[in-house]
């Protein structure tokens, strides 16, 4: 009788790889010998194979518990495993809050909307960054004053293995077009769904469009198409602040039902 495999040894290579880059991203240290994942309180970024944004949230549990339940695919909200692919993110960004470490009592106010603040700031930077202008958070940050960021550490997750094999156009927009039907029949199942889910199907569709327009060109010999003929404002409105209630991030967020949940 053969022996059982060890678990860890049952994922395909390139998500082995990806949790071994992730779990050495998790156990960086700064400067000061504090583990940049340790954080109670900080804010964080994902961007895919290209470096463009896609997802911003925010935390008080602590960033490595955070990021660990986004990217190790343990949410039980199907919503949100349909909202962003894993598959698509290729690095992330950590901006650790350390001031509020251990804070209790009346103080977590002020470093809450200190959190709100930074985590808007970053969202509208990428944003900004964005050459769709817009990225795939269903529920817009609350929207806060825009500040200086805090220091921040970038770190790639995907070995050069896996980005040869994932990054390749064809296996893209194949998995994005499946990523683009998966939440297309979440709303048509559930039916009563958020606006934001809605647009960002609308921005997820347009991503594709826009990647296979993209190989296109190239299987043509044309140079390649440009995302300024891309009218996202026309397409969705405005990403930088909600329509109303429902489109923005609560403070507790014990209604949410994306790719983030706010404490």
């Amino acid at each position: 009788m053969s022996r059982k495999p060890p678990r860890k040894s049952l994922p395909a290579k390139s998500v082995q790889d990806f949790r071994a880059l992730l779990e050495q991203a998790l156990e960086t240290k700064d400067e000061l010998g504090r583990k940049w994942a340790d954080a109670q309180w900080g804010c964080y970024a994902f961007y895919d194979y290209e470096g463009e944004p896609i997802y911003v949230g925010q935390t008080n549990e602590r960033l490595r518990t955070r990021i660990r339940r986004h990217l190790s695919n343990q949410r039980t909200d199907a919503v949100a495993m349909r909202i962003l692919d894993v598959f698509e993110v290729a690095e992330m960004e950590l901006w650790p809050l350390w001031e509020y470490e251990g804070i209790a009592g009346p103080a977590k106010a002020g470093a809450k909307q200190h959190l709100n603040r930074v985590e808007y700031t970053a969202y509208t930077c990428a944003i900004e960054d964005s050459r769709f202008k817009a990225i795939l958070n269903e529920k817009i940050p609350p929207v806060s004053p825009v500040g200086e960021l805090p220091p921040s550490m970038r770190f790639h997750l995907i070995s050069e293995t896996t980005r040869a094999e994932r990054g390749h156009p064809d296996v893209r927009i194949a998995r994005r077009a499946e990523t683009v039907s998966r939440l297309a029949a979440v709303a048509h199942e559930r039916g009563e769904v958020s606006a934001g889910l809605r647009r960002v199907l609308v921005i997820q569709a347009v991503r594709l469009a826009y990647l296979a327009a993209t190989r296109l060109s190239e299987a043509e010999g044309r140079p390649e198409p440009s995302a300024a003929a891309i009218n996202m404002y026309g397409l969705v409105g405005d990403v930088n602040r909600p329509l109303n209630d429902a489109d923005t991030d609560t403070a507790e967020g014990d209604e949410e039902l994306d790719f983030d949940e706010h404490d």
